[in-house]
């Protein structure tokens, strides 16, 4: 019974980050028709942590904030996230959001090659093809893309997917005596310092215009908050919490379900209903299940340091 209640409530956080997640996709799209990357990244970020920060120190108290292992943080962060985030943004202005979910099908073929490196997964038939059918399912519901829109983009998306993932298993496994909203703020800070530094270096350069330039408007500060709390801080803090009942590989399959759920936004918003998206997204759930079949015990997190 414990297992399976590790298995409903892990898959519930994946299913719910990932739908918040998509929800970030739309928003994307109107900041960076008027804003560079950069600038939506680090706008993204810095509302983000401006309202995790106070929420972490409220839930775990001051001296545990101050005493975290901040070092180690701002690499896995920085590195991981920061420019997984960065690249991500890349991706989607040099291509378009499809495009970028399509790619990040990949990712539980990335977390399942790291936990086998980790030690920490075993290979079962029942997983390799739910992992399979999994990404199928992403191709699916993302309309097998033409070559043409690949690219330069698609290598930027590859880039950010390996650095998500592999950030991803090491908040997990790196700060295990964290809760899940200290371990999502944590790492995210690293990110914002990273992507901040990137910014002020590309702004002294010229490539990204002043600051004050940028437009602002309700509209833009609507999009933003979306993008930064909803598609972000709660979507965040959801698939860590996956990430530690399912694995990292496990967790991802969820990802390949996000071009259904950006579909179903969009259809809010006008769009209209696209079967081939609906298709994938049975075809990614069933590679969830597949997926977890007689999961096997080694598929648990372990730490890093052996």
């Amino acid at each position: 019974m414990s297992e399976r209640r590790t298995l409903i409530s892990g898959n519930a956080l994946g299913t719910s980050a990932m739908l918040f997640w998509a929800a970030g996709f739309p928003a994307a799209e109107v900041l960076l028709q008027n804003w560079s990357p950069l600038v939506v990244i680090v706008a993204r970020l810095a509302l983000a942590m401006a309202v995790m920060i106070p929420l972490w120190i409220w839930l775990e108290g001051p001296t545990k904030v101050r005493n975290a292992p901040w070092g180690k943080a701002m690499f896995v962060g920085g590195f991981g996230f920061g420019f997984g985030t960065y690249f991500l943004l890349v991706a989607q202005d040099l291509t378009d959001p499809v495009t970028v979910a399509l790619v990040a099908s990949c990712g539980p073929l990335v977390g399942a090659l790291l936990e086998v490196h980790a030690r920490t997964r075993r290979l079962t038939w029942s997983f390799c093809l739910g992992i399979g059918i999994s990404i199928l399912g992403g191709i699916i519901a993302t309309n097998a893309l033409a070559p043409a829109q690949l690219g330069l983009g698609a290598a930027f998306a590859v880039a950010a997917t390996v650095l998500f993932t592999w950030a991803s298993m090491a908040t997990v496994r790196e700060f295990p005596k964290l809760g899940k909203i200290g371990q999502t703020t944590i790492t995210m800070t690293g990110a914002l310092v990273m992507n901040s530094a990137l910014l002020v270096g590309s702004i002294s350069l010229g490539y990204v215009p002043s600051l004050a330039t940028l437009p602002f408007n309700f509209e833009l500060g609507g999009m933003l908050v979306i993008y930064a709390v909803i598609s972000l801080c709660i979507s965040q803090a959801m698939y860590i919490g996956s990430i530690g009942k399912l694995g990292v590989a496990v967790a991802s399959v969820h990802m390949n379900i996000a071009p259904f759920y950006v579909m179903v936004i969009m259809m809010v918003l006008g769009a209209a209903w696209n079967w081939s998206q609906a298709a994938g997204a049975v075809i990614v759930a069933l590679g969830v299940v597949l997926s977890q079949y007689k999961r096997a015990s080694t598929t648990r997190p372990a730490p890093l340091t052996e």
